[in-house]
């Protein structure tokens, strides 16, 4: 059980920066400070999007319009941290009990 759950952490925290990533990429795109011309920037920002948009459209569909503010990555970092919240309370005392 302590295998799950560092296992299970581990995947959790590959999820968060990953979003954290992909945050960042996205405001150096808006801003300019990065060119999606270049090859290499296209081809990460390309493969961030195809692994956090499944993640991101449920939630934009649920919550209302902001204008240019998208608080769907906010919104899946809290549910992240509440998922391993949740598991971890429930599973530990199994693992380590």
């Amino acid at each position: 059980m302590q295998s799950f759950l560092a296992i299970f952490n581990l995947a959790l925290d590959l999820v968060f920066w990953i979003i954290i990533i992909q945050a960042i990429l996205s405001w150096l795109v808006a801003f300019d400070v990065v060119n999606l011309r270049q090859r290499f920037v296209y081809q990460v920002w390309g493969s961030l999007n195809r692994l956090t948009e499944p993640l991101y459209r449920p939630i934009r569909n649920i919550l209302p319009d902001m204008g240019g503010i998208d608080l769907s990555p906010l919104v899946v970092i809290f549910g992240l941290y509440a998922l391993r919240i949740v598991v971890n309370n429930n599973l530990a005392p199994l693992a380590y009990g």
